[in-house]
C-alpha cells in the first residue's frame, strides 16, 4: 500500500510562487507514474499535471502551463509541483496521486490547500 503525503500549501498573493511537495511511502516511488490534481470550492477535482516514472516527461493542463513545474526525486521518493505567477483561480486543494497522464490511478494524498490572494 502506498502512501503519499503533501506539504507546502499556503497563503500567496498573485503574482507569487509556492512549491508543494509530496513524499511517498510504501511502495517503489520509481515503479509509479504520478500527476498533480486540485479541487477549487464548488468544483469538481481537475488534472494538474502528471509525470513518467522517470521524470523524464512531463504533461500540464493548458490552464497551468508555463506557470507549473512537475518534478520528482526518485532517491528522495518525493514529487513536486513548482508554481509560479499565481493567480487567485489557482486557489484549490491541491493532490498528488498516482496518475497515468490525467487519469488518476488507485493512490491518492490527503491534500495541501492552496489560497492565492488578488
Amino acid at each position: 500500500q502506498v502512501q503519499l503525503v503533501e506539504s507546502g500549501g499556503g497563503l500567496v498573493e498573485a503574482g507569487g510562487s509556492l512549491r508543494l511537495s509530496c513524499v511517498g511511502s510504501g511502495g517503489t516511488f520509481s515503479d509509479y507514474h504520478l500527476g498533480w490534481f486540485r479541487q477549487a470550492p464548488g468544483k469538481e477535482r481537475e488534472f494538474v499535471g502528471a509525470i513518467n516514472w522517470s521524470g523524464g516527461s512531463g504533461y500540464y493542463a493548458e490552464s497551468v502551463k508555463g506557470r507549473f513545474t512537475i518534478a520528482r526525486d526518485n532517491a528522495k521518493n518525493t514529487l513536486y509541483l513548482q508554481m509560479n505567477s499565481l493567480k487567485p483561480e489557482d486557489t484549490a486543494v491541491y493532490y498528488c496521486a498516482e496518475s497515468f497522464y490525467c487519469s488518476p490511478r488507485r493512490y491518492w494524498g490527503q491534500g495541501t490547500q492552496v489560497t492565492v490572494s488578488s
